[in-house]
């Protein structure tokens, strides 16, 4: 099975590299400077251990990459560029490949089904950095992350255990689980927070607000009868394999929507996290003030190119 990646970023670039470095046929798609970084120099991979250099095949479309039927393509953009991602890839793909989702949210399977019958779900727990071209960080070793698949809406089939299988060889933990969406409802939870660090600066979001954007999720799940694994579900998963250590004598500055802002792309993802959940309190009849809040602001903070930081704890909390 050849693996076509399908957004180089922080999770996409660093699976890809780590899976061509164990032996599978990797080719990526990335765009712009850090597809020219990628060509000329090849993927730089640091971590606690040091940094290398993976050589790569890197197109800038998926017709470039030559998708073919037996291929596995791993969507791993932002969720808000999947719609013209997949409308990219249904120009260029037969209709009968496998799409895997390595994504925040819950419904970029759903939109990858409308194209194409064979979708993959894939919960990410893999803390990595894209903050310049050509480099992408690895923030846990010797571990880099738990890439557990299933097919969508549920199942497993052979090539679930084929891409899982790559997985593994790229230093991954991957298991198949047939009923993956579960699994990422309870990422999706924890990503609520992901506006909060945004808009507050990495680790100094707000606790309150981030602590009720859940407790609202947790409702509006109830509520739709949405099934979600559970906190000790998840810790059980998750055990000891996630082991942060720092690059360089610096920590990890923030997770993905923190490093949109950083990087300054005028996007965000948050509309897929914190407005995901406004969608189900609006559908089912469940309050959602502090996602509700976090989507508007993190929206309007990505719009203006504002920096992470620019809001307190204190401010956020007195606006909710």
């Amino acid at each position: 099975m050849r693996f076509i990646v399908y957004g180089a970023g922080a999770v996409g670039g660093l699976a890809g590299a780590l899976m061509a470095e164990g032996g599978r046929d990797v080719v990526l798609i990335a765009r712009g400077a850090h597809a020219d970084a990628i060509a000329s120099h090849g993927l730089t991979v640091e971590s606690a251990d040091g940094s290398r250099r993976i050589d790569v095949p890197v197109v800038t479309d998926p017709v470039a990459a030559g998708v073919e039927a037996g291929d596995a393509v791993l969507l791993a953009m932002k969720s808000q560029d999947t719609a013209d991602a997949l409308a990219a890839l249904r120009r260029a793909a037969p209709a009968t490949v496998a799409v895997a989702c390595l994504q925040n949210g819950v419904d970029n399977e759903r939109a990858a089904l409308r194209l194409f019958p064979n979708v993959y779900a894939v919960c990410v727990m893999c803390p990595a950095t894209h903050l310049e071209p050509g480099v992408v960080q690895q923030n846990s070793v010797p571990t880099p992350g738990l890439l557990d698949i299933g097919r969508y809406p549920a199942g497993v089939d052979e090539a679930a255990a084929a891409i899982a299988a790559g997985f593994r060889a790229g230093g991954f933990e991957s298991v198949e689980q047939p009923d993956i969406m579960r699994w990422k409802y309870r990422k999706l939870l924890m990503n609520l927070a992901n506006s909060v660090d945004a808009l507050c600066g990495g680790n100094f979001g707000s606790d309150t607000v981030s602590r009720q954007a859940r407790e609202e999720g947790e409702a509006c799940l109830r509520a739709a009868g949405i099934d979600v694994a559970s906190v000790e579900e998840d810790r059980v998963r998750r055990g000891d394999t996630l082991r942060m250590r720092p690059i360089a004598g610096r920590s990890r500055p923030g997770g993905s929507s923190w490093q949109s802002m950083q990087r300054g792309t005028g996007r965000i993802e948050t509309d897929w996290m914190n407005g995901e959940i406004s969608l189900l309190g609006r559908l089912h009849g469940v309050p959602t003030p502090a996602n509700d809040l976090l989507t508007r602001l993190a929206w309007q903070a990505a719009e203006r190119h504002d920096p992470p930081g620019t809001m307190t704890p204190e401010e956020l909390e007195a606006l909710l």
